[in-house]
């Protein structure tokens, strides 16, 4: 007799044996009940002389209704000869196959492949923005089959709100992870190329900075009288001395600061451009971290955060620092301190690929980038002594006896 939905809502399992227990509906179709609760459909049925069985789903989430319906559809692929155990595991592998040309799932290819060039905050960048923007558009597409009108709401998106420069980036990284995909033959071409020119291109965005002299002395002396945190104010009276990038200060690990020879050695994997950086360190850069020593020398971080030390400063705190004493960020940023350094020394006549190896900007040719972290070190010890001195010099008032570097030379 058929079962009832009744009877299989009911249905336990006797608890008089270890063995699953059966109750059979018709043409095949049972319902096994596990000694531990569990209740499954499963079908029985021949095919070429041999008897199988295929799971039909778990109850209730499959219906008495439901696993007919799938045993008739089970019996009619039997009709015509063909296993429907066979005929899954086919059918699974088919869409594993689709899957791993997704285009999210070469987009994580892709970014695996190359996230070791990255800083990790611009690998954690990338994957948001793709997470974000690009997914949900086309990340479950076979990447073969995707055309620029797939590709255009996503930018789109990006120009209607005027976010040009991550427009931009994003349609970067499709073009990319197309690339990618054309290489290993699972995409004909890039489509996104297509779509070049749509996002206008975006303005130029500087680092608000300090450069006048007088102006200069006045934030100095500020930061000489911040109130808050110790480490923040060190972070702070450091940042003009050093002039690395924000996020480069604040991952500053005492490991990497050779008190001995003056230097801080910042590995290529904290660099925006991956190559290892070596940053001299004046007389008064040397007396800062020291005074730093007692608080933060026996963890990792230099600037260890409020929460933890075991991972650095926020990234806002130099920015928060700068709010609190009255500066806003049309006036002066934390990555402000380049552009300052980068002014001034210019100006007073120091070398331009000294200034621009100690800014550890990209070097375009990148055989000659592999050996350049050591480029003009001399030189720029020089310089970076000279540099903390005119600070000072600046700090006091006495602009007046700073000379050009030819007069120096020349006296």
């Amino acid at each position: 007799m058929p079962l009832t939905a009744l009877e299989v809502a009911n249905a336990k399992h006797s608890g008089t044996t270890d063995r699953p227990e059966r109750l059979h509906d018709e043409e095949g179709l049972y319902l096994e009940l596990a000694p531990a609760g569990g209740r499954w459909w499963r079908l029985k049925y021949r095919i070429g002389g041999k008897e199988k069985r295929i799971s039909l789903g778990v109850y209730p989430k499959v219906s008495l209704k439901d696993a007919r319906g799938a045993r008739d559809e089970a019996r009619a692929l039997i009709a015509r000869g063909v296993d429907p155990s066979s005929e899954r595991k086919a059918l699974k592998a088919s869409a594993g196959k689709i899957a791993s040309r997704s285009f999210e799932a070469i987009a994580r290819e892709w970014h695996a492949t190359h996230s070791s060039k990255w800083t990790e905050r611009h690998a954690a960048k990338i994957m948001r923005r793709l997470e974000q923007h690009v997914f949900p558009v086309i990340g479950s597409s076979d990447i073969a089959s995707i055309e620029p009108t797939h590709i255009f709401p996503i930018l789109l998106q990006f120009k209607e709100r005027g976010n040009l420069h991550s427009g931009h980036r994003a349609h970067q990284d499709i073009s990319q992870i197309f690339r990618h995909a054309v290489i290993s033959g699972r995409a004909p071409r890039d489509p996104s190329a297509d779509l070049r020119g749509f996002i206008p291109a975006a303005k130029e965005k500087n680092h608000a900075s300090i450069r006048d002299m007088k102006e200069i002395g006045g934030l100095l002396r500020a930061m000489d009288d911040y109130t808050g945190s110790l480490i923040t104010r060190c972070a702070l009276r450091l940042a003009p001395l050093v002039f690395v990038r924000p996020g480069e200060l604040r991952h500053a690990e005492w490991d990497e600061i050779n008190f001995k020879s003056m230097e801080w050695r910042i590995p290529a994997a904290k660099m925006k451009m991956r190559d290892p950086h070596i940053v001299p360190l004046s007389k008064q850069a040397i007396a800062i971290i020291e005074e730093l020593r007692p608080l933060t020398g026996n963890g990792r971080y230099l600037f260890p955060g409020e929460r933890t030390r075991e991972r650095p400063m926020s990234e806002n705190t130099i920015n928060a620092a700068l709010r609190r004493l009255g500066y806003s960020k049309e006036e002066m940023t934390g990555h402000g301190f380049r552009s300052m350094a980068s002014t001034l020394l210019n100006e007073y006549g120091w070398d331009v690929d000294a200034i621009e190896r100690q800014l550890a900007h990209a070097e375009r040719n990148k055989v000659r980038a592999a050996y350049n972290h050591a480029q003009y070190l001399p030189e720029r010890r020089r310089m970076m002594q000279w540099w903390a001195d005119t600070l000072d010099k600046i700090r006091d008032g006495k602009e007046t006896e700073i000379k050009h570097l030819s007069t120096r030379r020349k006296s």
